[in-house]
């Protein structure tokens, strides 16, 4: 075998490769659309039904609209479930949490990395916070959010999402800002630019690529954040992932149609904000990788 048939060969296996691994990756989305437009009666159908036939639009009506269940006797009720209540609380709980925690992170972040406020252990300590499993912590929060009154409140569960994403945007954000030369930041003090001028007005729209990507990133935390949700909210506050939780009936079972047309609804809003600013994340990620 010559070199150049060595290569397509090589070049064959790698396109294959990738080909199964986005079939893996992609079905599981295909399956959850697929089953959001199938009737009930398809829902444990087996063999499979891949191709809802015929294609329904109940299940968004009933999660979206008006939700109805059917009791026992054939009865319908009215659903309990707030999926738009759920949606407003995800809104201001994950793009409040993700701004604060970007803003302040990328603050921190420019002190350590061009003051050390925090030594290399230090920061591997405070990114260890999050590393730290939910579950083993999530049972004194909740003692102590009740005793502070902050349990089953948009200010507590918003002060958990920020403290949470914060190790993330640190790091990252000082990564970014390494790749920023000391010399721009020395020119902006020359012409009489403050220290904090500096930082806010040259080196933060240097690496706004960066912050864009970190937005995104911890945004997709805080937006399929459960367990939390689950612990530290009762009524007042349910999110998305806690109300898609929701739609198991005791006569009906598990109902996956609205399960999937919630996901449809949960999951869209992600994918429309990565299209909008998807130039800035490809520069976020590749940022600092080619050298000027």
């Amino acid at each position: 075998m010559t070199r150049t048939q060595r290569r397509r060969a090589a070049s064959a296996g790698r396109y294959a490769v990738l080909t199964v691994w986005a079939l893996i990756v992609v079905f599981p989305l295909y399956w959850i659309v697929s089953t959001s437009f199938k009737p009930s009666d398809q829902w444990f159908s087996w063999p499979p039904v891949y191709l809802p036939s015929p294609a329904t639009l109940d299940n968004y009506s009933d999660v979206w609209i008006g939700a109805t269940s059917v009791a026992e006797g054939g009865q319908t009720a009215l659903s309990l479930q707030t999926p738009f209540l759920a949606l407003r609380n995800s809104l201001i709980l994950a793009f409040g949490a993700t701004a604060a925690a970007v803003l302040y992170g990328s603050v921190i972040a420019y002190g350590v990395s061009r003051y050390r406020l925090l030594s290399e252990t230090r920061m591997f300590q405070l990114l260890m916070l999050r590393m730290v499993p939910p579950i083993v912590i999530v049972a004194p929060l909740s003692l102590y959010f009740s005793y502070l009154g902050l349990l089953d409140s948009m200010i507590g569960l918003g002060v958990m999402y920020f403290l949470t994403s914060l190790p993330y945007a640190v790091w990252m954000t000082k990564s970014f800002i390494d790749e920023v030369p000391r010399e721009v930041e020395q020119a902006a003090e020359i012409l009489g630019a403050s220290r904090w001028r500096t930082v806010f007005e040259v080196v933060l729209p240097l690496i706004r690529s960066g912050l864009v990507a970190t937005f995104m990133f911890i945004l997709i935390l805080n937006w399929s954040e459960y367990l939390l949700s689950l612990i530290l909210s009762k009524t007042n506050v349910v999110t998305l992932p806690v109300e898609l939780s929701k739609f198991e009936g005791s006569t009906e079972g598990r109902l996956f149609g609205r399960q999937a047309a919630l996901s449809v609804g949960i999951t869209l809003p992600l994918i429309i904000i990565g299209l909008l600013i998807r130039k800035h994340l490809a520069r976020g990620f590749s940022f600092g990788m080619v050298r000027r």
